[in-house]
């Protein structure tokens, strides 16, 4: 199983540099050797405080909005949206770096041999080793979430030891710096006037050397450390987000970690580590030459037969995961934990109208499922705000929320822009994954906590909607960042009740409705939502075979757009099925096609969004085809996801993508090899989850499955599929069953 991003020299750019993250704390590692640099993150860094910025216009306006889409005056609705419904003020809060550490190696004379930099998926431990005047250096940074710090651990053969001078930085945006203990510096600042409070501290500890007296003292703002044969570094962060006493409590977390021995405490993040990541392993058979390739280089010249690379690519997906959302913290931005910028590409926060639900596609099926937690917290930071916008901008019951959030939980109009800002789906959509992930555990002490979020997110909707020809109807409503053209040659983006729209509710509506029935709490509250779905608009097919992405067919001033959003109950619902709706999986057929001819797939998460659709399409020749393309087009030096510039989504999406060539499921059936292309001829799986509460391994050769084993975390019944095989399996909690596969 490949598990190794290694390289030859140090990182050229910050694209080269290697994540490590405990879900709180991260940094990017260079691997210099005179200089080693760590651009560091904690989640909580986001400048600024809370606002309301409910335009308090856009109730008394929005009867005229509507007036002006429902009689085709597209332009003045879009104007006078500008004016009423844009959040005041327009923009909310940014996530920002935490700034760096530099650490500065002095008294290395001599050529530099042997060098290698290594991120090692299956320990999360970072390494450097290089040779001077034939001394061996070795270099260990882990982030570890059993101790809630940054460890880095130096040591060196060289009987003068290392003489060593860290120094933290924060891109001048700071307050204070210098001594707080006689071996730990800091550094502290202020998010803005009306934001949080950060504090960073870095702490030293040392082993002499051979032939060399060892010293460590605090000059200035830095640490000197002189004749080491050992040094071991501690770093933490924090703000007022979480911690009142906001010193104190970093330096707890510096002190506690202090107990232990370097050992310890890899040991510990070992455990910890492992305990997630091992729950899943995948072997497509790879030719272990590939991996004696440095990755950067392999990257350069794709091979279809490099099936390594996959095993690489969807491990290093889950490490991401583990790396940067954990249980307590905050959800993954649009870089995850790793952000190198005061003022980020999109503010690097959360873009909820496909980037950060793509970023949890992985976290059920990737057997990660508490990772999925902190997007669910968030949803309950969402829901005060929610109400407030639903209440004052839409005279609407219920919770809503726009195509963007921050680390408050702001639901106003996110920036001016009329394709993506006045996008009313981002609390629906999210609220699905709550029965993604009840589905996956079948805990109903889960849904019966969280039903509430459904419910509100959906209640909003009875009140929303319009009646026009018949059905209710999302009005205004956009299909998130397209475009089209009318009749006149305007081109416009507001309408009514678009494709995607329909789908998510559907979706949400039906979840309501099942979880009301399990937990026993249907009303009239679960009539009214039955009722709103049977008159949603269904998806529709247009006159060249295609999916309609409005509700009607207009032509589209982008036809490689790079969202698909029409193609929503492909994936990542299961509205449309291959062995369900064939007529509507043959019309998402034509749509990707479409999509693709001109240009679609271009930035790194559209791509990864068509692999997951061809895999649901049981394709594996072209889930494989954009595997590679995105391999080639869309991915950086260090395996990142290139936008460009760098967004984790991809990564995600991608990674969920291969899972979902090897196993789907909805809550009536579990497919097997779905979409396999002929390139995996032969390999395994271990540990994969499917709807229903189960793990599942597959083991296939040449082309076909022979075996697959069940494991049932819950009770489970369900019907597995294979070809044309079936087999109807009923375990309780706990049982197993493996079944054999004949061949012919």
């Amino acid at each position: 199983m490949s598990t190794r991003l290694w390289y030859t020299a140090p990182a050229e750019d910050w694209n080269g540099a290697l994540p490590i993250g405990n879900g709180r704390l991260g940094a990017m590692i260079f691997g210099g050797v005179y200089e080693e640099h760590l651009q560091v993150n904690e989640d909580s860094v986001w400048y600024g405080g809370p606002m309301d910025r409910n335009n308090p216009d856009a109730l008394k306006n929005l009867p005229k909005i509507r007036e002006y889409i429902i009689n085709g005056q597209i332009p003045q609705a879009e104007e006078l949206m500008v004016n009423a419904l844009s959040g005041t003020p327009q923009g909310q809060r940014p996530y920002q770096t935490l700034g760096d550490i530099h650490l500065y190696f002095s008294g290395l004379h001599g050529e530099i041999t042997d060098y290698q930099r290594e991120l090692n998926l299956a320990d999360a431990i970072h390494t450097v080793t290089f040779k001077v005047n034939g001394y061996t250096h070795r270099r260990e940074i882990f982030a570890t979430a059993a101790d809630d710090v940054i460890v880095m651990h130096f040591e060196t053969e060289d009987p003068q030891g290392m003489n060593l001078t860290p120094l933290l930085m924060r891109h001048k945006f700071y307050d204070y710096t210098g001594k707080y203990a006689d071996d730990t510096i800091m550094l502290g600042a202020k998010l803005g006037g009306d934001g949080l409070d950060l504090n960073m501290m870095l702490r030293g500890r040392i082993a002499g050397s051979s032939n060399a007296a060892c010293s460590m003292e605090v000059i200035g703002e830095r640490l000197v450390i002189r004749g080491a044969g050992e040094i071991t570094l501690f770093f933490s962060a924090g703000t007022t987000f979480r911690y009142h006493s906001l010193k104190e409590s970093v330096w707890k977390k510096l002190e506690d970690s202090m107990q232990y021995s370097y050992e310890k405490l890899k040991e510990r993040h070992r455990a910890d580590y492992k305990a997630l990541f091992d729950r899943v392993k995948l072997d497509l058979r790879g030719d272990a030459a590939f991996d004696k390739i440095p990755t950067n280089e392999r990257l350069k010249c794709i091979k279809r037969e490099d099936y390594g690379l996959t095993e690489l690519y969807f491990n290093f997906g889950r490490y991401l995961m583990i790396a940067c959302s954990r249980p307590g913290t905050l959800p993954s931005t649009l870089q995850g934990l790793w952000n190198k910028d005061m003022l980020a590409p999109w503010d690097c926060k959360y873009t909820i109208n496909i980037n950060t639900e793509m970023n949890y596609w992985l976290a059920e099926n990737g057997n990660l499922s508490e990772c999925h937690m902190p997007l669910f917290d968030h949803l309950w930071r969402m829901l005060p705000n929610g109400r407030e916008t639903a209440r004052k901008m839409y005279g609407c019951r219920g919770f809503v929320a726009h195509h963007n959030t921050d680390i408050w939980g702001d639901t106003a109009v996110q920036d001016l822009w009329v394709p993506g800002s006045y996008w009313v789906m981002g609390a629906a959509w999210l609220c699905t994954h709550l029965w993604t992930h009840y589905e996956y555990t079948q805990d109903k002490e889960f849904l019966s906590g969280h039903y509430p979020l459904m419910r509100e997110a959906a209640l909003f909707f009875l009140d929303f909607m319009i009646e026009h020809d018949g059905y209710l109807k999302t009005c205004p409503s956009v299909s998130p960042e397209n475009t089209y053209i009318l009749q006149s040659g305007v081109r416009g983006a507001i309408g009514m009740g678009v494709t995607m729209d329909n789908q998510i509710l559907r979706d949400l509506f039906s979840q309501c409705i099942d979880a009301a029935r399990i937990l026993q709490m249907e009303d009239e509250l679960t009539s009214q939502f039955e009722a709103a779905r049977s008159r949603l608009v269904p998806t529709q097919i247009g006159s060249k075979g295609q999916i309609l992405e409005w509700d009607r067919e207009y032509e589209e001033a982008e036809p490689g757009h790079r969202h698909i959003s029409h193609l929503y109950g492909l994936h990542p619902s299961s509205q449309i099925t291959v062995d369900g709706t064939p007529n509507l999986a043959g019309a998402a057929r034509i749509t990707l096609e479409g999509r693709l001819s001109h240009g679609g797939g271009h930035t790194g998460w559209s791509r990864a969004w068509i692999i997951n659709h061809y895999a649901k399409l049981w394709d594996g020749k072209k889930a494989y085809e954009n595997l590679l393309a995105l391999y080639e087009r869309s991915t950086l030096p260090n395996l990142f996801d290139n936008h460009p510039p760098f967004q984790i989504d991809g990564n995600f999406g991608a990674a969920a993508g291969i899972g979902e060539m090897l196993v789907q499921s909805t809550e009536d059936r579990v497919v097997l090899l779905p979409a396999i292309p002929a390139e995996f001829a032969s390999g395994s799986v271990h540990g994969l989850c499917v709807r229903g509460g189960a793990e599942v391994d597959l083991v296939w050769e040449n082309g076909g499955l022979t075996e697959f084993t069940v494991r049932a975390k819950a009770e489970l019944d369900t019907r597995f599929v294979y070809q044309k095989k079936e087999w109807m399996i009923k375990l309780p909690a706990g049982g197993i069953k493996t079944e054999r596969v004949e061949t012919y």
